[in-house]
């Protein structure tokens, strides 16, 4: 998977895409209008940042490319990919239980923090792209 050069950009299948880890330097897009919402993105190569309506939905250390990024009532669904292996926060429903699922395998269950955090990490390799998704349990 490339990186997403335009930083932010919606798919023709209406998800998103971000993400740029191959920059060196900090750089952002703020403003970004999507079904009504405004998403703002930062990322380079160590830290990739979502924000929609100006609260955290998507973070990663370092920092990855994200495509087909969607998320409904019950769901998280995206593939990532970076240069190395990753942590990322995601925002979902404080203190609720989720199964995980990587290249459709599921990798258990974890629950939010008080503040609806949920960290994963995931081993990547460069050039490799692992897809993901999170299922309200």
């Amino acid at each position: 998977m490339a990186a997403v050069k335009e930083l932010l950009r919606v798919e023709n299948d209406g998800t998103l895409s971000f993400g740029d880890y191959t920059l060196t330097s900090k750089t952002k897009l703020e403003n970004f209008e999507f079904q009504g919402d405004l998403y703002k993105v930062k990322t380079f190569a160590e830290i990739t940042k979502l924000e929609k309506n100006g609260m955290l939905i998507y973070e990663s250390v370092p920092g990855t490319a994200v495509e087909k990024f969607k998320v409904t009532e019950d769901t998280v669904e995206f593939v990532v990919s970076g240069e190395k292996d990753v942590q990322f926060t995601v925002e979902l429903e404080a203190g609720t239980e989720y199964t995980v699922y990587m290249n459709d395998t599921n990798v258990g269950k974890m629950k939010t923090n008080l503040s609806g955090k949920l960290s994963v990490s995931a081993e990547l390799n460069a050039g490799a792209e692992v897809s993901v998704k999170i299922v309200k349990a």
